[in-house]
């Protein structure tokens, strides 16, 4: 069993504790997911990227990742197959010989 699949198992039986699938549809999940990004966000605001606060990124990070897993666990996606998938995808919109030390979009290359 892979990292990911633990994880997810450890969330699901949190939330069955507490009965806390009931809100966990994938809408919910997506804005709950989009909300702790920018509670995220927030820690960096105003600031130099150094002064955010390490344990506080730790823990908005910890909220990102589970939502992500949640959302993921409810439409049956594997974690590994669908980053490396997008790994691909990108390697054939930003090549590395176009691309290399350009933050340019791939239209723009």
């Amino acid at each position: 069993m892979k990292d990911w699949q633990l994880l997810t198992e450890k969330l699901r039986q949190f939330n069955l504790e507490r009965d806390w699938s009931q809100f966990h549809n994938p809408k919910d999940l997506a804005l709950a997911l989009s909300i702790e990004a920018a509670e995220l966000n927030e820690l960096f605001l105003w600031k130099q990227p150094w002064e955010a606060n390490p344990l506080k990124v730790k823990e908005e990070l910890a909220d990102i990742f589970a939502y992500a897993l949640l959302l993921a666990d409810k439409y049956n996606l594997d974690i590994n197959e669908i980053v490396t998938d997008k790994i691909s995808q990108n390697a054939q919109k930003y090549p590395a010989n176009k691309a290399k030390g350009n933050a340019r979009k791939y239209d723009e290359l």
